[in-house]
């Protein structure tokens, strides 16, 4: 009979190493179809568990069709081939996986040798990494000022929807209070607000990112190519991107366009816009209640200015950094930046 033992100073739950031990010798062949299981008794006395344990372990087993209850007779392998063949593979796969990271740490820790790092190093450097990413992961927080959580709501919705992560909008003003009450966290955040987020994040423990918005390389072609004196019409729920946007404008065609800017919240503003502008670009945030407006008063327009929804405000490229630096990516170059 195969020898089965617990390891009880790994950091794995002795249940979780029973189970993947058994899979295992199923799969390989050590206990073949119809073969006998040693009862909860004889485990408990071979693992060292509880027979209540082993007694939920041979339940999963069950529940996967590699084994069957047998009454007054015992736990039998099932004779089912596909089942085996399945877990063959899946196991097969999962061992490719982990030699490979175990090659890619490898590789990292050769590199840092290299440098002239010590393994003592190494593996202090690895500890705190792997801590601080526990920590910060728990909450992921986005912070701009007050005046302009609009360019937040924008950030905070498309992380929301890209990353499928719970994420706080928290105005710059707040910050402190609220990393006081979590004690970690990641504060998300643009280059241009960065120095005054640290100040108040990085005394506290906290991770700050930053994430790079869009070069709205489309809309500025836009702009470019429209006629002279054209009146163009810019709607956002945030004013700073208005503002920056505005300027963006001007740098390209000077006074050569009529820029209006209003704020979504801005009703009267807005309607405004709707009956003047030749071309209305708006964020996505924007984009619904902007054609609805626009189908609502088509009837009263001489002529129904052209709606251009403005790329998402963070870039995929951006996104892709961030689900990294986030850990639901591996970090491909050995390193992370904060």
């Amino acid at each position: 009979m195969m020898r089965i033992s617990i390891q009880p100073n790994s950091g794995i739950p002795g249940s979780v190493q029973l189970l993947n031990l058994l899979c295992f010798a199923i799969a390989c062949g050590q206990f073949p179809p119809g073969q006998r299981l040693p009862s909860t008794r004889q485990l408990a006395m071979q693992t060292g568990l509880h027979r209540n344990t082993i007694n939920k372990v041979y339940h999963q087993l069950e529940e996967m069709g590699l084994v069957e209850t047998r009454a007054a007779s015992g736990i039998y392998v099932s004779g089912a081939a596909s089942q085996l063949a399945n877990v063959s593979r899946v196991l097969r796969q999962d061992l490719d996986t982990s030699k490979q990271a175990l090659q890619q740490i490898r590789q990292g820790i050769d590199h840092l040798q290299q440098q002239g790092f010590s393994l003592e190093q190494i593996r202090d450097l690895l500890e705190t990494e792997i801590d601080w990413r526990l920590r910060c992961s728990a909450q992921v927080l986005v912070c701009v000022p007050g005046r302009d959580l609009g360019t937040g709501e924008l950030m905070t919705q498309q992380i929301q929807q890209a990353l499928g992560i719970r994420v706080q909008l928290v105005p710059l003003e707040e910050l402190a209070t609220v990393l006081d009450q979590l004690h970690s966290g990641t504060v998300i955040t643009i280059r241009y607000f960065l120095s005054a987020v640290e100040a108040i994040a990085q005394p506290r423990g906290a991770r700050v990112l930053v994430v790079e918005v869009s070069d709205y390389a489309k809309e500025m072609d836009l702009v470019r190519r429209l006629p002279p004196h054209a009146c163009l019409g810019l709607v956002s729920i945030s004013t700073a991107l208005l503002e920056v946007a505005e300027v963006i404008v001007h740098s390209l065609r000077g006074e050569d366009l009529l820029v209006l800017t209003a704020v979504l919240s801005n009703r009267e503003r807005v309607d405004s816009l709707i009956r003047r502008a030749h071309t209305l670009i708006c964020d996505i945030a924007s984009h619904s209640t902007l054609r609805s407006l626009l189908r609502q008063a088509r009837a009263e327009l001489v002529r129904v200015p052209e709606l251009v929804c403005a790329d998402p405000h963070i870039g995929e490229t951006a996104l892709q950094e961030l689900r990294r630096e986030l850990g639901q990516l591996p970090d491909q170059e050995g390193g992370t930046t904060r």
